[in-house]
């Protein structure tokens, strides 16, 4: 047994935003899609990823409960395991820039009061 393991009802995937939810559901959507436009079945598809085929299902459906490693698989076996790390590129973290460049904007007028001083 695993005492670090998360337990699959705990209260983080409850209280999931509403874009999450949606953002998820969108991707199992989608992989569910690719599954079909490949043209395999529920159970060789669960065979390949190494699951259930209820597990799958709760993929297909988009349930937070479902690992990431699972969707991080179904991704690969779709060509697309490459576009994971660029979801948190620190490049596209907007929320980081916008503080970093607050910050600077405060070095920039303590430096000016400093030299008017």
């Amino acid at each position: 047994d695993n005492i670090y393991a998360m337990p699959k009802s705990s209260d983080a995937l409850q209280s999931l935003p509403a874009a999450v939810t949606s953002a998820l559901a969108a991707l199992g959507e989608n992989l569910a899609v690719a599954r079909l436009r490949r043209r395999e079945s529920q159970r060789a598809w669960a065979l390949r990823l190494g699951v259930s085929v209820p597990t799958l299902i709760r993929m297909e459906r988009g349930d937070p409960g479902v690992g990431m490693g699972i969707y991080a698989t179904a991704l690969w076996l779709i060509g697309r395991a490459a576009a994971l790390p660029e979801l948190a590129d620190p490049q596209a973290d907007r929320g980081a820039l916008e503080r970093d460049v607050r910050a600077a904007v405060k070095r920039r007028a303590a430096r000016k009061k400093m030299a008017d001083e």
